[in-house]
């Protein structure tokens, strides 16, 4: 969804104001201690009187960022892993508002693929003062995403780990016995996709499809080199059974993808995805949300403004 920016200002960061939202559950400490330790810094760097953080839950976050978007904010910052970034940037796509990334998330995938610094005093720094560029998001029916989305397997697999902590199992353990429970019971599906009008028709437990393309091999697999290229990366396995996902993850590990016939993957400016449901569960960063068919995936190119590293020294003359 691509937030628009009236020229009537709302509630929300004043005008010129930086906007820094945290997730209080994110996984590596977006609470008070956060908080607090961001409004340290933020003094340190003599950018207080300009910046705001507020802590707010999940469900709140995206219209605070869209009340700061209405009311001209110079930036908005946020704290949290990839599904929170994921959230705010969906708002800020298509503005010239720069997003600010503060990586307290479990993996921060988005802010390693972006080279962002992992200390938060560092982070934060970029964050607020940072040069802006622009990069691509990917959309799928309307909702953006920033770094992957994917259908079959892992949306099952997220869905089974959710229902397993909810009886206080630990988040990995709970990943562990959900892989475990979703191969054993949940088999391969017959899917069309029509990718820049050329169409395919496998049967496979996953389609994954990347906001520009990922490294799958050896130990650099899931990281991407770029996210300027404006492409999707689609990787759909094709073989027939589940000894061939084990023998898949083995081959990428070893960094042997290159010669693995189980794995097509291709690059698209657009995608279509059939199913014989009408409808299901879709992986969007790492969150689950269920859509109605067809999928229908493109790129957009430059959609986001982010903030990613140092500003070039301003040339003081002779």
């Amino acid at each position: 969804m691509t937030a628009s920016v009236p020229a009537a200002p709302a509630a929300g960061a004043a005008t010129g104001t930086t906007l820094v939202l945290l997730n209080p559950h994110s996984g590596t400490g977006g609470g008070r201690a956060a908080r607090d330790e961001l409004r340290r810094i933020f003094a340190d760097l003599g950018v207080a009187d300009r910046v705001e953080v507020r802590l707010l839950p999940p469900a709140r976050l995206a219209d605070a960022a869209r009340e700061a978007v209405r009311a001209g904010a110079a930036g908005v910052v946020v704290g949290g892993g990839d599904g929170t970034i994921s959230g705010v940037a969906a708002v800020l796509a298509g503005t010239d508002v720069p997003l600010g990334v503060l990586p307290l998330g479990t993996r921060n995938h988005f802010a390693r693929d972006l080279g962002l610094p992992g200390d938060l005093a560092e982070a934060a720094r970029v964050a607020v003062l940072g040069e802006a560029t622009r990069i691509d998001v990917g959309e799928v029916n309307g909702r953006v995403f920033v770094n992957n989305s994917s259908i079959g397997v892992y949306p099952r697999l997220v869905r089974q780990r959710e229902r397993l902590q909810q009886t206080g199992m630990s988040k990995y353990v709970a990943m562990f016995w959900a892989g475990l429970v979703v191969l054993r019971r949940h088999g391969f599906f017959g899917v069309r996709l029509v990718a820049d009008g050329a169409p395919l028709v496998r049967r496979t437990p996953f389609v994954f499809i990347g906001n520009n393309a990922y490294v799958m091999e050896g130990l650099q697999a899931s990281r991407r080199l770029s996210l300027t290229d404006g492409r999707l990366a689609v990787y759909v396995m094709n073989a027939g059974g589940r000894r061939s996902l084990l023998w898949l993850a083995l081959q990428i590990l070893l960094g042997r993808t290159q010669d693995v016939r189980e794995l097509d993957t291709f690059e698209v400016g657009e995608l279509t995805i059939e199913t014989r449901r009408r409808g299901g569960h879709v992986a969007l960063d790492g969150e689950v949300v269920k859509m109605a068919g067809p999928l229908e995936y493109r790129v957009r190119p430059g959609a986001l403004l982010v903030r990613v590293g140092e500003r070039p020294p301003v040339d003081a003359g002779p």
